[in-house]
């Protein structure tokens, strides 16, 4: 157990945003999942721009690899193009 009120602080803020960091990679996982799913293209290119979006935040806060966010973007943007 920590033994300085800063090691205790950094535990509790390391937890706070591990379950923010966790929610929106989720939120953002099910949002890709929702836009591969769509088969209408109107839909698809107005979920396009809020999923980019999502995508950008999570690598800004490395959540996720930039590369690996710029992988999913063009993907999607491919697929949404084929529709």
């Amino acid at each position: 157990m920590a033994n300085h009120k800063s090691a205790l602080k950094r535990i509790r803020q390391t937890a706070t945003r591990t379950l923010r960091n966790k929610f929106q990679h989720k939120t953002t996982r099910n949002a890709v999942k929702a836009l591969r799913d769509s088969t209408d293209k109107k839909e698809a290119a107005a979920m396009l721009p809020k999923v980019s979006s999502m995508l950008d935040k999570l690598s800004k806060r490395n959540i996720i690899h930039n590369n690996k966010a710029a992988n999913l973007k063009s993907k999607l943007t491919k697929h949404v193009a084929s529709l």
